[in-house]
């Protein structure tokens, strides 16, 4: 399971709804890909449709989607949004990751 805090939720419907998604029937896709100072970098997006293989859940009204692979990594995770001057944008608050950057992009187990 992932779960959105609701500073994150308010961003998500809020860039959902300008790039022409619909929060309340179109996903965020949550993945995981190589990459990064940290050796795993995380994927955020939106997405219309899910795959069969994809795992869904929904947390604080946000609809997510995550690939099984990327599940292993992101179990626990919970998804957050820092703005303002100093913010970074959206943070993954990730309790499997032993290692992260700086930047908050990328981690290792």
């Amino acid at each position: 399971m992932i779960k959105v805090s609701d500073t994150a939720r308010q961003k998500v419907v809020s860039l959902m709804t300008e790039e022409g998604y619909d929060a309340a029937t179109d996903f965020v896709r949550v993945g995981v890909k190589s990459g990064g100072c940290s050796g795993l970098s995380y994927e955020l997006k939106f997405d219309k449709t899910a795959a069969d293989t994809d795992k869904i859940f929904e947390d604080n009204e946000v609809r997510i989607i995550v690939d099984k692979k990327s599940f292993l990594y992101l179990v626990g995770t919970i998804l957050e949004y820092s703005g303002g001057l100093n913010g970074k944008g959206f943070v993954f608050n990730n309790p499997n990751a032993q290692r992260t950057c700086g930047c908050g992009e990328s981690f290792s187990l």
